[in-house]
């Protein structure tokens, strides 16, 4: 009996119990099998046939919705399960409540986000007339581009999402909180991107995200990249967000367009996306997606390591990105009267006028 205890590691009473069961002949297991059916401890839901019932009505998520619920406001970790359901007498451990929560077919999720809220009754006719507009100007060899402002970044050693190949044991180290350095203060990167050639352009300011702002990041991208492209162009067309500096009520965002037809002497095109629906302007998809996947995991510690990885942004379709720091200073709190809104060259397009509009160059302008 010690031999076979100190050979397979199981205690002296199993062996025994073992013995007994081969001793007796009307008790032989059936051929395969060490013991009969039916040895070994039963399974907590089997001692308990309750159990999953009252576990499951802890994580149902319907359950959210009432505030009689035992966890309704608290974090239903597997503890937190586990102690409830001591409460209502039922005698289980953490573990034992993970292992059941994995049989049943529960997993650890986050939130996604689908839900987009309600959808304005005109969305599907602007999407068509955007659409039928950018295949018009591609068709004549006329620019289109789609603009907006990235997410605001804090400029110095923070923390920044995603992780970077470093030796083993050597993270970069960055402050622990995220407070806004008084000197280095932040970056606001406002983008151009050219649909037809797969180009884009990032001017980081420092400043404010204005109107005027963004309407001198389209002047810079049409100085730098824009006309060279496209040196016969007599207009250009504009997709945009509906709201923030570039918004479709913005009414300095139309002075601004102005002011830029009026020094470039291009009919200004601007169609505007549906409320609810910028995570489908082109940009984001085609261009700041690819700038994040290009910074992740480094400290932006300058305005020039932002510009500099902006502008090394590249993809296998050939992305190509210029950038450059704008230092110009954009107050915020401009007000335009309804006065000067009228003295605009601006004219609605007959389709949702609001969304879509031509601003044209004043006479003698250029």
């Amino acid at each position: 009996m010690s031999a076979v205890a100190e050979a397979t590691g199981l205690s002296r009473n199993t062996i025994s119990v073992g013995v007994r069961d081969l001793q007796r002949p009307s008790d032989t297991p059936p051929v395969g099998r060490i013991r009969r059916e039916g040895a070994g401890r039963k399974s907590c839901t089997q001692l308990d046939p309750k159990l999953m019932q009252a576990l499951e009505d802890l994580v149902e998520p319907t359950t959210r919705g009432d505030p009689m619920s035992p966890l309704r406001w608290t974090c239903k970790s597997v503890r937190q399960l586990a102690d409830e359901l001591r409460r209502q007498r039922h005698e289980v451990g953490p573990t034992t409540v993970a292992r059941l929560l994995q049989e049943a077919g529960y997993s650890l999720q986050g939130n996604r986000k689908t839900r987009e809220g309600g959808s304005h009754p005109d969305r599907n006719a602007q999407f068509e007339f955007i659409n039928q507009q950018v295949k018009a100007f591609q068709r004549g060899g006329q620019p289109v581009i789609s603009v907006d402002t990235k997410k605001k970044e804090l400029v110095g050693d923070f923390k920044n999402g995603g992780r970077e190949w470093r030796p083993e044991g050597e993270p970069e180290e960055v402050r622990v909180h995220d407070f806004q350095d008084p000197v280095l203060g932040k970056a606001i990167p406002y983008g151009v991107y050219d649909l037809t050639h797969n180009e884009g352009w990032v001017s980081v300011g420092i400043d404010h995200d204005t109107a005027e702002f963004a309407t001198e990041a389209i002047r810079r991208w049409w100085r730098k990249m824009g006309s060279k492209r496209y040196p016969g162009a007599r207009e250009l067309l504009i997709t945009a967000d509906g709201g923030g500096s570039n918004g479709s009520r913005c009414r300095l965002w139309k002075v601004a367009l102005q002011k830029l037809a009026d020094r470039t002497g291009l009919n200004l095109s601007v169609s505007h996306l549906p409320p609810g629906t910028s995570k489908w302007n082109k940009i984001e998809h085609r261009l700041f997606c690819h700038i994040t996947q290009n910074w992740r995991g480094r400290p932006l510690v300058s305005h020039e390591v932002i510009v500099n990885l902006i502008a090394n942004t590249t993809t296998a379709k050939g992305l190509k990105v210029k950038a450059e720091l704008d230092t110009g200073s954009y107050p915020c709190g401009i007000k335009v009267s309804k006065a000067e809104l009228e003295r605009l060259e601006l004219h609605q397009a007959k389709t949702l006028g609001n969304w879509n509009y031509t601003i044209k160059p004043k006479r003698g302008s250029k």
